[in-house]
């Protein structure tokens, strides 16, 4: 064994090295209750000072070196939380050693069960889209023959499968081991690409977009994950308002907090809560299925993050995005 990897064997030395650093104090004291001091040569007390001090920072030395691998260690077990690391790295006493290896293998069969769970969901995903395309194109057919009722019935129903197979997907892509280790998104750079899509999508409109995102907001997680949730968020904005949108972050207690305002309508307190409920739309007149909050709310869930909807300052509805930085 390799003493020096060894906690026990640091902490025992240091208790040694402690322990001869003490005897000539305490004999130094002896000699001074019962008045011998001055009995012994300058020197040689000088020699027993030398020896205590040299001996007793020995073992605290020994102390502070046996224990030190274990705040590396805590530093790698915050990283993998944080998303600063993926693995434990670094070498620790060999009492913790094997436990570290048994931790990082652990870590590397669970991150091989998801990816293979998400290929596969992935692959499901893929083989409903062709079905479906085809069933869209059956339903263009019937509004070309004049059967406006049943195409209308199918565009319908194809939209709220590939919604669901969007959501089940994006549900799938957040519970993988990328969602905390190693993964650091920059929030200014989806927030831009997404405001320069729906300019686009609603340009007839005319709508203005007040961005105000720091380039220094990071939250832990997936890019695509944080557009998932701000791509939401930003469409129904952009639905609803009726000239002006805005979006801004702030740093609150170690998480990002972002805030999507529009001077829409609104929406009555009594039922933002149920708008957050998966299937559930707040005007059953407008397109889609229901499930852009309830992606929001589920994603920001496994985050460890918070969605709020509340009135806001510019007369419409306020949503404001938890996540951890």
């Amino acid at each position: 064994m390799n003493w020096q990897r060894s906690f026990r064997w640091r902490i025992l030395l240091g208790t040694v090295l402690w322990t001869l650093g003490l005897i000539p104090l305490l004999h130094l004291l002896f000699l001074v209750v019962h008045g011998q001091l001055r009995f012994m040569p300058g020197w040689s007390i000088g020699l027993f000072f030398v020896f205590a001090t040299l001996c007793i920072l020995a073992g605290i030395w020994q102390f502070r070196a046996g224990l030190l691998p274990f705040g590396g260690l805590r530093r790698q077990l915050l990283g993998l939380r944080d998303g600063s690391g993926d693995r434990i790295e670094g070498t620790y006493p060999t009492e913790v050693q094997p436990l570290v290896n048994d931790l990082n293998s652990l870590l590397e069969h669970r991150e091989r069960i998801v990816r293979r769970a998400l290929a596969k969901a992935g692959d499901l995903a893929h083989g409903l889209k062709t079905p479906l395309a085809v069933l869209a194109q059956e339903a263009e057919q019937c509004e070309a023959i004049g059967q406006h009722e049943i195409a209308s019935t199918i565009h319908l129903q194809v939209d709220r499968m590939r919604r669901q197979v969007d959501y089940h997907l994006t549900q799938a892509r957040a519970i993988t081991p990328g969602n905390a280790p190693g993964a650091r998104c920059p929030v200014l750079v989806s927030v831009e690409g997404l405001t320069r899509t729906l300019e686009k999508i609603y340009a007839a409109r005319g709508l203005g977009i007040e961005v105000d995102v720091s380039s220094a907001h990071f939250v832990r997680g997936q890019c695509e994950d944080l557009e998932e949730m701000l791509g939401n968020l930003l469409d129904n904005a952009f639905k609803w308002a009726r000239s002006n949108v805005k979006i801004q972050s702030v740093q609150e207690n170690g998480a990002v907090v972002l805030t999507v305002d529009d001077d829409g309508p609104g929406l009555s307190p009594s039922i933002r809560d149920q708008v957050l409920q998966r299937g559930v739309r707040a005007d059953e007149a407008a397109p889609g299925s229901g499930l852009g909050l309830a992606i929001v709310r589920d994603l920001a869930q496994l985050y460890e993050g918070t969605i709020t909807l509340d009135d806001s300052p510019m007369g419409g509805l306020r949503a404001r995005l938890r996540l951890p930085s």
